[in-house]
């Protein structure tokens, strides 16, 4: 008669806190954050049809003035998510067991990026806040495809986002941000990775993975601490600095837009390109487009922009150059961009 070898390394209590501590943390953060706030909008935008007056609204005309009233704005509105963004992206390196997170999301492929995305949805954090989660788990050795996935669908999958537009812009507005969403992240993270190295985790490596996290280096306390600063350093810093020099350039970025574009293409690739690089807070492009519509925008720029605008930044992008190689950023920015002007098209055709 045989008997299953037993673990050399039993789970009990003092395994299983760090992965709660981190659950608990995350649930508590995210629901005074996000979760709780945005139940509250949600009946602003089904009474007003409006959640506030455009961030871009302020007619600044000097880019220094420009750049100094957006960051003001702009953190205001996201200095909760972006403290929380990092805790948690340095938490997941010191309280989430390794080899969990590569089982989940190690391998390159399919399963591991829908993974990913599904992992995004209770965030519901702009592309900025998202940034320092998804170097967390980079850190960790997730996969290219995987951390693209969670990154990219925290703002475009975000349901409070959709129905915000839904009672807003209107529920085909929805509809199309929601469908599009899906291609864009899974797309866009699944063409990424193949341009990245092949990444493959077997069972072997997933397995010392595990017994190297199992005799950690140093106090929980003292590896949170080194976790916390390196992600701090490495995103925060040039984080604030591409905000002010976006918020400069809006002067130039966001020109008037007046009833004689009307329906035309003019504008589309450039606010494909122009919401690709700006950077906004969660849900600011419902009001922006709302603003952009109503002097005149064209339906498929509003809606490439609707599209491009919570993907990615430039901020963002420079806040992973550490985490990704640069050829995937240059192609993550690319495809953003093409796909907004493609989607407008769509747009143009069915709404």
């Amino acid at each position: 008669m045989h008997t299953l070898p037993s673990s050399p390394h039993p789970r009990g209590w003092s395994f299983w806190w760090k992965p709660l501590l981190f659950l608990l943390v995350a649930v508590a953060g995210l629901y005074y954050v996000k979760w709780s706030p945005y139940y509250l909008k949600s009946f602003v935008a089904a009474q007003n049809h409006s959640i506030g007056a455009s961030i871009i609204d302020d007619h600044q005309v000097a880019p220094l003035a420009a750049a100094l009233a957006y960051a003001q704005v702009y953190f205001l509105a996201i200095w909760k998510a972006a403290v929380l963004a990092v805790i948690l992206g340095s938490l997941l390196q010191v309280l989430i067991p390794r080899d969990w997170l590569l089982r989940l999301f190690g391998k390159a492929g399919l399963g591991s990026t829908l993974r990913g995305g599904l992992f995004a949805l209770p965030g519901m954090m702009c592309s900025c806040c998202a940034a320092p989660v998804a170097a967390g788990l980079r850190k960790q050795q997730v996969s290219v495809g995987a951390a693209l996935a969670f990154w990219i669908a925290n703002p475009v999958l975000n349901p409070a986002t959709l129905v915000f537009m839904g009672f807003v812009l209107g529920w085909q507005f929805a509809a199309l941000r929601l469908v599009g969403g899906i291609v864009l992240v899974f797309g866009v993270a699944l063409i990424a990775q193949r341009i990245a190295r092949p990444q493959t985790l077997p069972e072997p490596a997933v397995d010392a993975v595990q017994a190297l996290s199992d005799e950690p280096t140093g106090g929980l306390l003292q590896r949170w601490a080194i976790s916390l600063w390196q992600l701090f350093w490495s995103t925060i810093p040039v984080y604030v600095l591409a905000v002010l020099l976006l918020g400069a350039a809006r002067v130039w970025l966001f020109p008037h837009v007046d009833g004689s574009f009307g329906q035309g293409l003019g504008w589309l690739l450039p606010m494909a390109i122009v919401g690709t690089l700006f950077v906004i807070p969660t849900a600011a492009e419902i009001p922006i487009v709302q603003t952009l519509m109503a002097l005149g925008l064209g339906t498929a720029p509003a809606v490439a922009l609707l599209m491009t605008l919570p993907s990615v930044s430039l901020p963002s992008l420079l806040m992973l150059r550490r985490s990704f190689d640069a050829r995937v950023l240059w192609a993550v920015g690319g495809l953003v961009m093409v796909f907004g002007a493609l989607w407008g098209l769509v747009g143009l055709a069915v709404l």
